[in-house]
């Protein structure tokens, strides 16, 4: 304990000054991590408090090994033998060594920290952005909004690749209250992909992203997968000024075909996806069917090795990528639900022990793999909803592929917003008395306590029924049968 020495030492004053500030840094350190944690967390996403966080580190640092070497001065004898002497300097270097070597580890994660944020988050002022809302209350952005909708993208970049295409296009939806998400995964080949009528882009495509009459090869520029790299190619600046025209035409288009407004996106460079698996020292799933690792289905072409069958396995990033992104002999309903256990498991990987020893792999793997237009100055609060998504419920929501026609030329857009409204709407809560007399409301008047009201399909006078939800735990559990 820092000031012991300068007691013994006969700098009774100076130690018990040492000692007070010592035991008073303890006492608020322990204070702050148990009362105040999301302070902070919030704290770790604000550049200015990280360098500063750096630079406190390193003034405690220096004071401590500067009354480590005052003490010594002080308590070492008089005379004393030259090996005497060795012995005690080998002491106070180790003494030393011990204080700034996790002192040094500190201060460059929290450097790397920083980094990340100032390289992957711009603030609002300084970075461009379509769609993204306009103005954000910093203090409480979750006041008016239960739901936080974000659009996750899966680029292909590659060297060997012209262009990026998002063969991994899901919405996220957060209730901001209880951090509950569901996510909804958009089949890569959806064709006539739809525009708000507020949107520049109506007038040039008023029936969706599309064309009647091409083969199927044809149709390839014409899907979801091709929206990212054409539409900007063939409008380059007609929704505005923006950092990434892609991710903004995409916001507007999905949020169309799902009913939802899309708030802000995060984009995976698939190229870089095995060094954040890596860093978080990789993931366990379980692989209910062999996934190809490479091949080539429609040239003939076999995989050269597989990922075989078998609970909790532990794959590094190399493997981890082709377990979300194998297609060979894979259709690609296989492929999404492989994608989203993806996403569970890295969210299950990033635990604190691992964060804590790995973090400096983690931000530096985060810097290459992201691009985003969620601003800096919304870090603080995301972070304090990423706390309820980490402990509540992550479940997908099923899409009938057959009855919306989502792999049909023309997709019931209509009955998919349906779907996704009706899966979304709040739980109705079960009754907690019971009443002693009768009802006065109609049977049609009478709430369901079992499951969200069906919704009516607009213009059509049809009935929706609630999309079942399955919790990822349950779905993404071993089950080698294909149930």
């Amino acid at each position: 304990m820092p000031g012991l020495g300068l007691i013994l030492g006969g700098r009774k004053k100076l130690g018990a000054f040492v000692l007070t500030v010592s035991a008073g840094l303890v006492g608020l350190g322990v204070y702050v991590g148990l009362t105040r944690r999301d302070e902070v967390l919030a704290a770790a996403v604000v550049p200015s408090r990280l360098l500063a966080t750096s630079l406190v580190i390193g003034v405690i640092v220096l004071s401590w090994i500067a009354v480590i070497v005052g003490s010594h001065r002080l308590l070492r004898p008089a005379t004393v033998a030259p090996g005497g002497r060795a012995v005690g300097a080998l002491f106070v270097g180790i003494l030393c060594f011990a204080v700034t070597a996790p002192a040094a580890i500190a201060v460059q994660s929290v450097l790397a920290q920083r980094d990340l944020v100032q390289d992957v988050f711009v603030s609002q002022s300084e970075s461009k952005s379509a769609t993204r809302p306009k103005t954000v209350n910093v203090k409480d952005p979750w006041e008016n909004r239960p739901r936080l909708n974000l659009l996750l993208l899966g680029g292909d970049d590659a060297e060997d690749r012209v262009g990026v295409r998002t063969d991994t296009v899901i919405v996220a939806s957060i209730d901001t209250a209880t951090g509950d998400t569901a996510l909804i995964s958009m089949p890569r080949q959806l064709t006539f992909m739809p525009f708000p009528k507020d949107s520049p882009l109506h007038k040039f495509y008023p029936n969706g992203f599309g064309k009647e009459g091409l083969s199927l090869e044809g149709r390839l520029e014409w899907m979801l997968t091709a929206m990212y790299q054409n539409i900007p190619d063939a409008h380059p600046g007609i929704l505005g000024p923006s950092d990434n025209e892609g991710a903004d035409v995409l916001k507007q288009s999905v949020g169309e075909a799902v009913g939802l407004k899309l708030d802000y996106y995060l984009q995976v460079n698939l190229q870089g996806f095995d060094q954040i698996v890596d860093a978080l020292g990789g993931i366990t799933v379980n692989v209910n069917e062999r996934v190809a690792m490479g091949g080539n289905t429609s040239a003939g072409i076999p995989p050269s090795q597989w990922i075989e069958p078998g609970p909790k396995q532990h794959l590094d990033g190399r493997r981890a990528l082709w377990f979300a992104r194998g297609r060979y002999g894979a259709d690609d309903d296989q492929r999404q639900i492989r994608q989203r256990c993806t996403i569970k498991a890295i969210v299950d990987a990033a635990d604190p022990r691992t964060l804590a020893t790995k973090y400096q792999a983690v931000a530096k793997a985060g810097k290459n793999l992201l691009r985003t237009d969620i601003p800096q100055e919304l870090l603080p609060a995301l972070i304090q909803l990423a706390r309820k998504v980490k402990a509540g419920t992550v479940s997908n929501v099923s899409l009938d592929v057959s009855k919306l026609r989502l792999k049909y030329l023309h997709p019931d857009y209509e009955g998919l917003r349906a779907t996704v409204a009706a899966a979304l709407a709040p739980k109705a809560e079960e009754p907690t008395t019971t009443p002693t007399t009768t009802p006065t409301t109609t049977p049609a008047e009478t709430p369901s306590t079992k499951s969200p009201k069906t919704l009516a399909r607009p213009g059509t006078g049809k009935a929706t029924p609630p999309a079942p939800t399955e919790d990822l735990a349950e779905s993404c559990a071993y089950n080698p049968n294909g149930d």
